[in-house]
């Protein structure tokens, strides 16, 4: 009897067994599927975004008005968003690329630059049309290439997670129809990207960004840890460790850290003059013992002390005791955006603890800042009415395609929030439109 019993648990255990692996087998065969669709549905999305992609660019270079050009661009812009978008659904992360989505976003950051500017004032160059000449072919090559990897993956009923498998497994070699598609696309728009250099499609010069700020002699390294010492408060440098930037930086910099306990700095110093670019001192701060007033007053003799006079605060915050204060370059009550400045000062004791300068030593010139166009006034009549218009300033900014321009700056609340609103002080267009969240603005610069 006991035998019996023994037998049909273990019977029962066997078929829960086969059973739980059967619904195992159906639900990865599900997910599976799931992925195979999605692949197939991202390629075929893909190359129909770049048949659309070459159609869009040839009409552009067949209209003669202003007027339908600039949403023509926006158009292809758009186009190059989906097909990127496209692309980063593919299981291509370990099969080269990187030169395809260049190509794209090269595409998108031209014809962006293009559709946000006044054509009526600033029409296309011969240049810019010469390199819609290219792009018209170069995406027709590309176009064709996609589809001859499309109609194979439909005649010999391809499948997209073999690709995947393919490229997991390195190694196997990669025969692959798909993927030997894919990398004869690469390869193609590698040998376009070569003429790019000096090309319009990029919207700027090859030349690097020069630091426009940097003054003074080159320090030697004894020199620079010195400053180190003082800027890190580390009394004795010998602590300090010091290191030079390679061949390929943007200007010779001194790297110089240090690491005491629960206590660390690090800093990035020019070579020229010993500018500070960048201070990051992490500690344990106690309770405030200054106000955030009191520290902003730090913070404006700190940068006093590093030679950026005129520096206006923009904003203030308080985080775990630290205070985060926003500066920009004030000239002649004109503010200047492009020199933005963030210190942090610790509220316990009024040090401080850190620095982002390198926008300052970047931008600043004294610039010739042209008088007005329009008055406050008739800039005003340009925000929304339904802005309760708080305060009002005169402000260098850079515009979408990173032209410095004069504004009349607004601050207004809409609704409960606030907005920081730019009108051209020149012709009236409304530049940018900014929600601040509550009192502090987000200058993108990470400590």
């Amino acid at each position: 009897m006991f035998r019996w019993i023994l037998i049909g648990l273990l019977a029962l255990g066997i078929a829960g067994t086969a059973f739980w692996g059967y619904m195992e087998h159906q639900e990865k065969n599900s997910v599976l599927i799931q992925a195979e669709n999605t692949y197939q549905r991202s390629f075929h999305d893909l190359t129909y975004h770049m048949d659309l992609l070459h159609d869009q660019i040839g009409t552009t270079l067949a209209m003669n008005s202003t007027e339908r050009l600039s949403p023509q661009f926006v158009e292809i812009w758009r186009l190059t968003s989906e097909a990127l978008s496209d692309v980063g659904q593919l299981p291509l992360g370990l099969l080269p690329f990187n030169k395809t989505e260049e190509f794209l976003s090269n595409i998108g950051d031209f014809t962006y630059r293009t559709a946000v500017r006044d054509l009526d004032d600033s029409p296309l160059t011969e240049e810019e049309t010469k390199t819609l000449k290219k792009l018209y072919s170069q995406s027709g090559d590309i176009k064709d290439e996609l589809r001859d990897v499309q109609h194979m993956a439909l005649e010999n009923n391809l499948r997209w997670m073999d690709v995947q498998l393919a490229l997991a497994n390195e190694d196997e070699p990669m025969d692959n129809t798909i993927i030997d598609g894919f990398t004869t696309v690469e390869k193609s728009v590698e040998g376009y990207s070569e003429g790019y250099a000096d090309s319009a499609i990029l919207g700027t010069s090859s030349e690097e960004h020069q630091y426009k700020h940097l003054n003074g002699k080159e320090i030697g390294e004894q020199e620079a840890l010195k400053k180190g010492s003082e800027i890190l408060n580390v009394k004795n440098k010998d602590k300090l460790t010091l290191s030079e930037t390679g061949e390929g930086s943007d200007i010779p910099i001194y790297s110089i850290s240090y690491q005491n306990g629960d206590e660390s700095g690090y800093m990035d110093l020019a070579k020229q003059g010993g500018h500070p670019l960048t201070v990051l001192i992490t500690r344990p701060v106690a309770e405030n013992k200054i106000s955030l007033n009191e520290g902003s007053e730090k913070a404006q003799e700190y940068l006093k002390k590093h030679d950026m006079d005129s520096m206006m605060l923009l904003e203030s915050s308080e985080y775990d005791n630290v205070g985060v204060y926003s500066f920009v370059y004030n000239q002649n009550d004109v503010r200047v955006y492009s020199d933005a400045v963030e210190v942090k000062v610790a509220l316990d004791d009024g040090e401080v603890i850190g620095l982002t300068a390198r926008n300052y030593y970047m931008n600043h010139t004294e610039r010739d800042i042209p008088e007005p166009a329009l008055s406050m006034d008739e800039a005003k009549e340009m925000v929304n009415p339904n802005v309760d218009i708080q305060e009002e300033f005169l402000a260098v900014i850079d515009n979408d395609v990173d032209e410095e321009v004069l504004t009349y700056e607004f601050l207004g609340v809409l609704d409960n929030d606030t907005y920081r609103i730019f009108i051209n002080a020149m012709n009236g267009r409304e530049e940018k439109v900014e929600k601040l969240d509550g009192t502090e603005i987000n200058f993108a610069v990470n400590f």
